[in-house]
């Protein structure tokens, strides 16, 4: 999309207050430097504009079902700081990244209402990463860490629920900096497997804390 295209194109208060969170981030992180405020205003309106070209009209009162993607992107947000707040080059990566398979699964705003998907997929509200990762995540938890799959299915919370928070957040708030740049890497490079992959070796990371919490 052109500058003159997006001038019109307003950001939701929720995309407002990310913003403001990412470009505080990026500045305490030495990443970004003077006004980036505008800058990723201008990635953040362009994405939605390329990705409205590929989204279906659908008529549902689900609130996630809206024409705009409810949340706040944080991938872009995240790519934005690794280009050092370059919103060209944050941009030309994303198109080029729009292509490959591993894009639907870490770009969670890519398949919001996609023409990619069956209608009955969209109609349903649930974003593919919630019945592919974190569902392939629960099978694989039981199987390498029943304690701790048990420990959940105690509590009466599922361990899907917080990968799902993870993989959105892009672990934004969870891991350092350096963490989460090796997770995107690693889930380009080697494959969106690596996304079950990583919250499991975050789970059993956090194994003695999860069964000392179950006890008490």
């Amino acid at each position: 999309a052109m500058d003159a295209d997006v001038e019109n194109e307003s950001l939701s208060s929720v995309q407002q207050l990310g913003v403001e969170m990412t470009v505080r981030y990026g500045k305490y992180l030495n990443l970004l430097k003077g006004r980036a405020e505008n800058g990723l205003c201008f990635v953040l309106m362009n994405c939605e504009k390329f990705l409205k070209q590929q989204q279906r009209t659908v008529v549902s009162s689900l609130c996630c079902l809206q024409e705009r993607y409810a949340g706040y992107d944080w991938f872009a947000s995240s790519v934005f700081l690794i280009m050092s707040g370059d919103g060209e080059r944050t941009l030309t990566f994303l198109q080029r990244f729009s292509r490959l398979l591993v894009s639907a699964f870490l770009w969670l705003p890519r398949l919001h209402i996609s023409m990619h998907l069956p209608i009955t997929t969209v109609e349903s509200g649930i974003h593919p990463v919630y019945f592919c990762s974190a569902h392939h995540i629960e099978m694989l938890l039981k199987a390498e860490l029943p304690l701790v799959f048990s420990a959940f299915h105690m509590s009466g919370f599922t361990p899907s629920q917080i990968c799902l928070q993870w993989i959105t957040q892009c672990f934004w708030n969870y891991m350092d900096w350096s963490e989460i740049c090796h997770y995107i890497a690693i889930c380009i490079f080697l494959g969106p497997d690596y996304q079950i992959y990583m919250c499991i070796s975050v789970f059993r990371h956090l194994q003695q804390d999860i069964l000392k919490h179950t006890e008490a």
